[in-house]
């Protein structure tokens, strides 16, 4: 596991045309590890790294939940909060896409995450709110897209906990080698 950071991308092999740094910047891994899932460039937290496609496809399945902690531009309402849950309408690769039913709900308390190396904006610009959203699919800057559907641009997204396994106290880059059994 590794906490992603704000800015890199989700991949070791860097792309001509992007210049942004990758991973495999972070550290030594073994030949062939490759990332579960994404988080794209803007977004940090918790990656699952493996060497092993079948373990990559069963952790990407709906049937295993993906946390996400969402610092939102404004106050988020009850009514926002309620259409998250039910599922909205996204666009997908120029397609409609209804995402499906999903927990949502209002952090009270800032949570403890690292700073993100990169400031948000400053407060005299208004307020912003966090939530907890837990989805078990993954299209393209889907939690981005839904909390933009519900009228709530997003501030920072971080990955918090994918199944069972919490990003903890890991610092931005840090990796920690994990067993899935």
């Amino acid at each position: 596991m590794i906490y992603k950071p704000y800015g890199f991308l989700s991949q070791f092999v860097a792309e001509r045309r992007k210049r942004k740094p990758t991973l495999s910047e972070l550290g030594e891994f073994p030949a062939g590890i490759m990332a579960i899932g994404r988080l794209d460039h803007d977004s940090e937290g918790l990656l699952l790294l493996t060497t092993d496609g079948k373990t990559s496809h069963n952790i990407r399945s709906k049937s295993i939940e993906k946390e996400y902690y969402v610092q939102l531009d404004g106050e988020i309402t009850d009514q926002a909060i309620t259409r998250l849950c039910e599922g909205v309408e996204i666009g997908i690769k120029g397609e409609k896409y209804y995402t499906l039913p999903c927990r949502a709900r209002r952090l009270t308390l800032t949570p403890d995450l690292p700073p993100r190396g990169r400031k948000i904006r400053d407060a005299r610009h208004g307020p912003t709110s966090w939530v907890s959203i837990t989805i078990t699919e993954g299209k393209n800057r889907q939690i981005r897209k839904m909390t933009a559907a519900v009228g709530f641009a997003t501030l920072r997204l971080v990955r918090v906990r994918i199944g069972d396994i919490h990003l903890g106290k890991l610092t931005p880059g840090e990796v920690r080698p994990l067993s899935l059994v």
